[in-house]
C-alpha cells in the first residue's frame, strides 16, 4: 500500500513516516509540506491512501482535498489532525473522504490506513461521539425532508435510523423488517441519494436538514 504524507509540521511528517514505514505493508511514497504540494505528488505518485493534516499554512487539508477529489474521484484521504471542530468534521465528510482520525492517537495509524486502502470509512471514536450528538442535536430543531429526494415514507425513516447509528438488524427490530428487506432499503436509498455508504448517508441526512 502506497501512501502519501502531507503535514506541514516536518517534525511531524518524518514521525509519521517513521511510524508508516515501519509496518511492511505501507510505503511511504512521498512526503507533501503543504497543499498545493499534495496535489501535484498525488497527480505524480497516485497512492493508495492521502494521509493528510487539515490545518496548513497556505492551502488547507480540506481546499487541496477538494481539488484532488475533482481530478480524482476515487481518492481515499485519510484526514488526521489535532482538531475536532465541528465544522472542519462535517467538510471532510461531505467532500467525500474516507476518514478522520485524531494525530494524538498513533496505534490508530496504521489499522485506519489499512481499513481506508481496503474502501472503508474510518472515524475515530471521539469523531464517532460528536457526530453522533451533532445528529442527535439536529435531529431535535429540524427534520430531514427526503421526499424532495424521491424516498418513500419508509425509505425515511431507514434513514433516520442509519443516522442514529443502529444496525441492519436493529433497523428491522424498530421498523418490523427482515435484515434482508433493510439491505434492500439501503442499497435503493444510497442510489437515490448518490452516497457511497452509510456513514455517508448519515452524514447526508445530517447536512440537509431543514428547520
Amino acid at each position: 500500500m502506497k501512501v502519501l504524507i502531507t503535514d506541514d509540521d516536518k517534525l511531524v511528517l518524518n514521525s509519521l513516516a517513521v511510524i508508516i514505514s515501519g509496518d511492511p505493508d505501507c510505503e511511504v511514497c512521498g512526503k507533501a509540506s503543504g497543499g498545493e504540494e499534495a496535489i501535484a505528488l498525488y497527480d505524480e505518485l497516485s497512492p493508495d491512501v492521502l494521509l493528510m493534516d487539515i490545518r496548513m499554512g497556505g492551502m488547507n487539508g480540506l481546499e487541496a482535498g477538494t481539488m484532488i477529489l475533482e481530478q480524482h474521484p476515487d481518492a481515499r484521504i485519510l484526514y488526521l489532525t489535532t482538531f475536532k471542530d465541528d465544522e472542519y468534521l462535517v467538510k471532510a465528510l461531505t467532500m467525500g473522504a474516507a476518514g478522520y482520525i485524531i494525530k494524538q492517537d498513533f496505534d490508530s495509524i496504521i489499522p485506519a490506513l489499512k481499513a481506508v486502502a481496503e474502501g472503508q470509512t474510518v472515524f475515530a471514536g471521539e469523531v464517532t461521539d460528536r457526530l453522533n450528538s451533532m445528529i442527535d442535536k439536529d435531529r431535535k430543531k429540524a427534520s430531514f425532508d427526503g421526499e424532495a429526494y424521491g424516498l418513500t415514507p419508509q425509505e425515511i425513516a431507514v434513514c433516520e435510523c442509519v443516522a442514529r447509528g443502529l444496525s441492519n438488524k436493529e433497523i428491522g427490530d424498530e421498523l418490523f423488517l427482515s435484515e434482508g428487506t433493510v439491505r434492500n432499503y439501503l442499497s435503493v436509498i444510497l442510489k437515490k441519494l448518490d452516497v457511497r455508504d452509510r456513514t455517508n448517508l448519515a452524514i447526508f441526512y445530517l447536512t440537509n436538514q431543514k428547520p
